[in-house]
């Protein structure tokens, strides 16, 4: 019974990183961040095997040890805390949508044009949460591994085409994958909103850029823009409509993403490409990192400062403190910025709640266009990596947010 009271003990300390919002927690951040985020989005699992086991257990009599009696108790607390989190993270449509019709206006998918509706209403019928990792969907041929650059491996995107035709092309999205600008590959994530839209008529484009520190900052932008550019002319290769290209990301790919929305056709970030047009239609970035100064002392002494000076900016924010401006989205607000809905969850350990909230705050300030603002409560850092229940609500949200997006556009 010591095996069954350990695993309780430890799916207990697990279900406490998804329940409680941490912060400063110096290198216990990122185990924090890993307990919290397998637990919290995959709740109803580990409540399944946990009962199972109980169960097994009860019917080998090992509930009448002491061990296996405190087992249970622990057990039983962890189901209540699992089962809270199941919960929440089925409201994640509810608190999505409020965020959606109070940018947008109440009936914003009167907006859409019918047909477009009825893919999004049956898409609600889907239920991939109970296959977490099971990624592909029917109606979606995948390219890989196209050249865009002339960076190799890093300089390289996979492209998720529909089977079935959309009349006036298909409208594209462009995926930034995250891993804080060191680590992290195009098929890692985003899986599920690639396929989720591209099965709904959207060609969607997933980048590799250059890595830090091999590459330092702004190498990881300018690729993300030259794929952009890739796309304005290969994308009709496909069935798309260049015209219309919309860019999403998360954390590191969150960051990059709202950048290049803020910053179309700056030519110092497009060398070699200084003609082609890489502004874009709309932005959805998941939890980025929005100032890389801290200007507001969010993070105090978990600032990221001394990691983005050593590996990806390769400099000093004292002695380049206009290139730290340049590189921060928060900094590059502006009047034209396309389109955006920021989605953020309150318990990220690693990308806090707060500076999403300024940074959104500051971008409604100055853009001329509708700014969504999304937070999900009890959402960790990198929550729609793979299926699960608030992955698969969120993605019925962007895409109506997209379409929205796409419909306003198309009607100008």
């Amino acid at each position: 019974m010591s095996l069954y009271l350990a695993l309780a003990i430890l799916l207990a300390l697990c279900t406490v990183t998804a329940l409680v919002k941490a912060r400063r927690l110096s290198y216990g951040a990122i185990p924090w961040f890993f307990a919290g985020w397998l637990t919290g989005e995959l709740a109803w699992f580990h409540m399944a095997w946990s009962l199972l086991l109980s169960l097994l257990v009860a019917m080998g009599d090992g509930l009448d040890s002491e061990a296996g009696r405190w087992g249970l108790i622990l057990f039983l607390l962890s189901w209540l805390g699992l089962a809270w989190l199941h919960v929440q993270a089925m409201n994640t449509r509810a608190v999505l949508e409020a965020a959606l019709r109070d940018a947008l206006g109440k009936n914003y998918r009167g907006d859409i044009p019918l047909a477009r509706q009825h893919v999004l209403d049956a898409s609600i019928e889907t239920r991939y949460w109970l296959r977490p990792f099971s990624m592909r969907r029917p109606g979606v041929k995948l390219h890989r591994n196209i050249s865009y650059g002339e960076h190799g491996v890093r300089n390289t995107l996979d492209v998720y085409e529909p089977e079935e035709p959309r009349e006036g092309g298909y409208p594209v999205l462009l995926q930034v994958h995250g891993g804080g600008w060191m680590v992290g590959a195009k098929h890692q994530q985003g899986q599920p909103l690639l396929y989720h839209l591209a099965s709904r008529g959207w060609l969607c484009v997933a980048c590799n850029y250059r890595l830090s520190p091999h590459s330092a900052f702004p190498h990881h932008i300018i690729d993300v823009k030259r794929s952009i550019a890739w796309i304005r002319e290969h994308a009709g290769d496909y069935g798309g409509n260049p015209d219309f290209l919309a860019i999403t990301g998360g954390s590191a790919g969150g960051h990059l993403a709202a950048l290049a929305a803020l910053t179309p056709n700056l030519a110092e970030w497009q060398p070699g490409f200084e003609e082609a047009d890489t502004r874009l239609q709309a932005a959805v970035p998941f939890y980025g990192v929005y100032d890389f100064l801290d200007s507001e002392g969010i993070r105090g002494t978990m600032s990221m400062e001394d990691i983005l000076a050593r590996y990806v900016m390769q400099t000093d924010a004292s002695e380049a403190r206009e290139a730290w401006q340049q590189a921060s989205p928060l900094y590059q607000v502006r009047a034209d910025a396309p389109p955006t809905f920021l989605v953020q969850g309150t318990h990220d350990s690693l990308v806090w709640v707060e500076e999403a909230r300024h940074f959104a705050n500051r971008l409604r300030a100055v853009s001329d266009q509708v700014v969504a603002y999304g937070e999900l409560p009890g959402a960790q850092h990198a929550f729609e990596v793979f299926h699960s229940v608030r992955t698969d609500q969120s993605l019925e949200s962007v895409t109506g947010f997209l379409e929205w997006c796409h419909a306003r556009w198309a009607a100008d």
